[in-house]
């Protein structure tokens, strides 16, 4: 295992910078430019000399881990320096020149502490989401996942299921028949009940990336000019003529700490110009991907959606009438309305977001969490005790898959391509 060393903090100039190595040489490593090392887990003030000519490079503060108590569970060693770019290019550059050590690739130390067992996938992955968090929504369920709040809960699931497992395999060796017993069924469907609600729950993608808010409606009735009002900028362009709107038209909001994403669409009719039948054809399958879906267009028409709001837009005209009773009156001139429509949109977005501080799955974990549902469902119905106990395997190996523990190199090579070097 090669020993690896890079700059763990932002990049200079800054008032501190850390630089930190890992792997079996690096006790040797750090003795070579600091002298002595103090003992695991206390930090000592050192000089730092070049290995090769003994210039003076930094006075630091030194930090000592011992294999496997350390971030990585390897031997581990921090440099806390002076943070100007000088200062950190000398370092590094000492480093580098000390046989058997080599700059760190992207997320190589948190890939290390994965290998060693000090994380599972689930944390690698809330860590990797907490260096990208943008919000305190988007920090706070990050954290969850980095402090192992979902691997403790599937730590309590795996336990269930080898309990459960276990009675399986008893029953096979026992009962000749191979029929199972009520209580294993009964077992095997109440795990599938708790996992089924947990992959109810809202996912951490719209957290991440934005509650998809769709405009749409048909041309002229005023999707631009009202995309260009609530987000305070002319990002549409707005002309009386039909079809002006060719292609979506996306614009990132936080609606008092709601991400949402707001779409302007091109205008839905039979187009004759091949170009905007285009646009068209793509707002409708925008308009079916709509997390809330803002309509303008006669409330008759709307299209079936579990949660649409619907504006009576261009109020400010005198020929546009009362709205119905069931539209929001909006003026993307006079401002009439796009504070009513904003708290419409937030109060919607918010119930597709997890609460603040809760564990929420992302796409890969709800499908092994949903494997393993499937699994059981099947132990549950089934007549054998021999497929009972295969779909109990089953279960057992999407969990490993889970938590990183069976072989995922493809989602382990991209997960951990996200982090910063030296983290």
């Amino acid at each position: 295992m090669d020993t690896i060393f890079a700059l763990s903090s932002g990049r200079p100039p800054a008032a501190i910078s850390v630089v930190r190595i890992s792997g079996p040489g690096a006790h040797g490593a750090a003795k070579a430019i600091a002298g002595s090392l103090p003992t695991a887990r206390a930090a000592a003030v050192r000089e730092l000399r070049h290995p090769a000519t003994g210039e003076l490079l930094d006075q630091v503060l030194v930090l000592r881990f011992d294999s496997p108590a350390s971030s990585t569970g390897e031997d581990v060693v921090e440099f806390q320096c002076h943070g100007g770019r000088a200062v950190v290019d000398a370092v590094l550059s000492a480093l580098a020149e000390i046989e058997g050590l080599r700059l760190a690739q992207p997320g190589e130390f948190t890939r290390r502490a994965f290998d060693n067992g000090r994380i599972d996938l689930t944390e690698a992955e809330g860590l990797a989401d907490l260096i990208e968090a943008e919000t305190d929504s988007q920090r706070k369920a990050a954290l969850a996942l980095a402090e192992g709040g979902l691997r403790n809960q599937i730590d309590l699931w795996q336990e269930q299921l080898l309990t459960i497992s276990a009675q399986a395999e008893r029953a096979i060796d026992y009962d000749e028949d191979h029929s199972p017993d009520p209580e294993l069924a009964r077992d095997c469907a109440t795990l599938e009940v708790e996992l089924r609600e947990w992959l109810a729950r809202p996912r951490v993608e719209r957290l991440k990336d934005g509650v998809r808010v769709v405009v749409a409606g048909p041309p002229n009735v005023g999707k631009s000019s009202l995309l260009n009002a609530l987000t305070g900028d002319e990002r549409a362009i707005v002309t009386d003529i039909p079809g002006t709107t060719r292609d979506h038209i996306e614009v990132p909001l936080a609606l008092g700490g709601v991400p949402v994403v707001l779409t302007d669409t091109a205008g839905l009719r039979e187009a004759e110009d091949r170009v905007e039948a285009i646009g068209v054809a793509r707002s409708a399958a925008l308009v079916e991907a709509a997390d809330v879906l803002v309509w303008l267009g006669q409330p008759a028409q709307a299209p079936l959606h579990p949660r649409t709001i619907r504006v009576h837009a261009k109020v400010d005209l005198v020929d546009r009438g009362r709205a119905p009773d069931d539209s929001l009156a909006v003026s993307a001139v006079t401002g009439e309305g796009l504070g009513a429509l904003l708290e419409r949109i937030a109060e919607m977005a918010i119930t597709l977001l997890p609460t603040e501080g809760a564990i929420a799955l992302n796409r890969r974990q709800a499908q092994h969490i949903t494997e393993v549902a499937d699994a059981l469902g099947d132990s549950a119905r089934s007549e054998d005790l021999v497929l009972v106990a295969e779909n109990l395997r089953v279960a057992r190996m999407a969990f490993d898959r889970l938590t990183g523990r069976a072989g995922l190199e493809d989602v382990l090579d991209a997960l951990f391509s996200r982090f910063c070097l030296g983290k």
